[in-house]
């Protein structure tokens, strides 16, 4: 549930002055607007005014903050972290996440309770587990489950949740029980149902029903390893073996399930994911798995060594589930994934004043592949964003460098996704998110190098962040028939990247201020081609925070 990030510089090139002056060619609807730049004399720096948009795709509430999401998971006020494992029952979706109501006079978190029937429009539910309701401290990560079997004795159906809690800096893991199907929960009269053996760093169990074993398996981390144990009850567990790490720093929040690479389900490998620090490597803190085979008691990696589910900074606590309405192949082929957009290197910092903790990113859609021999986890948004698309946008087929670029205002929700090719012998694309005071952020390829990239070193909140928020982050993604492909989801504080064909995703929380905001297509060291691009407004969902199940 914790972790402390020991990031390391990456360096990183500064944008070249701009001598340009506004041409609008082309004005759109549905809250765009598009100009190309050429050079005239209206001296360097000089930026464009797009022609105005015609319509709104859809506008933001007057009364939200100008950080305030308007397509991602955030509390109406107070702290959030962890997202917890949804799980599908009564025809929704149902989700939690760690929640602190005493931020930031006061510590501990509950588990915060929202539902959905197509993970993109959500209803607030209040809280699900009380903190400090039972003498054992507070409520931190964990798995909820439908014990559809009564194992656990509760009777058939009931949700059981198995969390850590820690009091006096002793983590235990604990299990609740809610018999109205997950809106509230009571503690067990046995808790703790596993006390700690004497270890600093033992929590946030993954929980999970394996059908070919017969049991229940938890994943356990613990300190720079994750254990593994079973269970016939959920109540009383045996602990069976773990798997070591090294250079990782201390590991949270593991994940272990199977997936079918390529979606052959006679190639059926099982992948185990784990918080990790990846300061050694160059990286921050982030989302580690390894792809290996598991025999309900045993993990064993494949040896192709760790990967990384995102190479972006605000990428942690990331947890993952299959939908139990697909069939069994299908449900090997594609899976669901969230995380928590933030970094504890700065997770106090953000300039939010209506609430705290940043947000959950996109749910995203992950299948894995085979890329060179290698099984790799690729991520898309899931294909339910769809329902908050208007019509895209097309711009025109460009070739932009020192003397050229593309201007675009940003629709009024503030959310759109921007969907582009580019190739170039040499050049480097760069696409700027301004805000309205010329601060901005950038997504961006460097063709020599084969690396995608996100930098916010010169956003509205950079100057008076920690030096691990203005690090450039970047993922080595090889060309495909000269070009790359990049997906981006913008929204009022966050970019999400998937490059390629989602074998790289980059996740960054970003700031800018208050008035109309854009993006800037550019190409430096070189003309980059830019084809077939579109954007596309994304319309507000609100959080439903009406009446609350009681």
């Amino acid at each position: 549930m914790h972790a402390h990030d020991a990031s390391t510089t990456f360096p990183w090139r500064r944008a070249l002055l701009w001598a340009a002056a506004a041409i609008a060619v082309v004005a759109v609807a549905l809250g765009t607007a598009i100009a190309v730049l050429r050079p005239s004399g209206d001296g360097p720096g000089a930026r464009p005014t797009p022609t105005a948009p015609s319509a709104d795709a859809s506008t933001r509430p007057a009364d939200w903050s100008v950080h305030r999401p308007g397509i991602h998971l955030t509390p109406g006020a107070d702290w959030m972290n962890d997202p917890q494992k949804p799980f599908f029952l009564d025809g929704r979706w149902h989700f939690y996440y760690l929640y602190n109501a005493d931020y930031p006079d006061g510590n501990g978190t509950a588990w915060y309770h929202a539902t959905s029937t197509d993970l993109v429009h959500w209803k607030d539910e209040g809280v699900a587990i009380e903190k400090y309701g039972n003498g054992l401290g507070d409520i931190w990560t964990g798995t909820a489950v439908v014990d559809e079997n009564g194992t656990a004795g509760f009777g058939a159906g009931a949700v059981i949740a198995i969390v850590t809690q820690q009091v006096d800096g002793v983590q235990r893991q604990s299990l609740f029980v809610s018999r109205d199907g997950g809106y509230r929960f009571e503690s067990f009269d046995g808790n703790p149902i596993m006390e700690n053996p004497g270890v600093a760093d033992w929590r946030d169990p993954r929980v999970f029903w394996d059908d070919a074993a017969g049991h229940w398996v938890m994943a356990l981390a613990e300190h720079d390893r994750i254990g593994f144990y079973t269970s016939p009850n959920l109540r009383e567990w045996t602990y069976t073996s773990d798997f070591a790490t090294e250079g990782l720093g201390v590991l949270e929040c593991p994940d272990l399930f199977p997936m079918a690479v390529d979606g052959d389900p006679d190639d059926v490998r099982w992948v185990l994911a784990a918080g990790a620090n990846g300061a050694s490597e160059g990286m921050t803190t982030g989302t580690a798995y390894w792809v290996g085979e598991w025999d309900g008691e045993r993990f064993t990696a494949d040896g192709t060594g760790h990967q990384w589910l995102d190479h972006g900074p605000d990428y942690y606590a990331a947890v993952t589930w299959d939908d139990p309405r697909l069939s069994p192949s299908e449900r090997l082929t594609t899976r669901y994934g969230i995380g928590w957009m933030n970094n504890w290197a700065y997770a106090g910092e953000f300039p939010t004043d209506d609430w705290h903790g940043g947000s959950d990113s996109l749910v995203r859609a992950m299948s894995l592949r085979s890329d060179a021999g290698r099984a790799t986890l690729h991520s898309r948004p899931a294909s339910e964003l769809a329902a908050l698309e208007g019509e895209p946008q097309r711009i025109d087929d460009v070739h932009v460098d020192a003397e050229r670029a593309i201007d675009v205002t940003a629709p009024a929700s503030g959310a759109y996704r921007l969907r582009l090719r580019a190739s170039s012998e040499d050049g480097e694309l760069r696409v700027k998110v301004m805000s309205a005071d010329g601060a901005f952020a950038t997504v961006g390829y460097d063709f020599a190098e084969e690396r995608a990239f996100v930098a916010r070193d010169a956003d509205t909140a950079a100057h008076g962040m920690p030096e691990a928020y203005r690090e450039v982050r970047s993922a080595a993604v090889p060309l495909r028939d000269g070009g790359i492909a990049l997906d981006i989801v913008v929204d009022a504080s966050s970019v999400e990247v998937f490059a390629g064909d989602g074998e790289a995703a980059l996740t960054m929380a970003t700031f800018g201020s208050a008035g109309p905001r854009s993006l800037r297509i550019e190409g430096v060291k070189g003309a980059v081609a830019v084809t077939g691009a579109t954007l596309t407004p994304l319309r507000v969902a609100p959080i439903d925070r009406g009446s609350r199940a009681e």
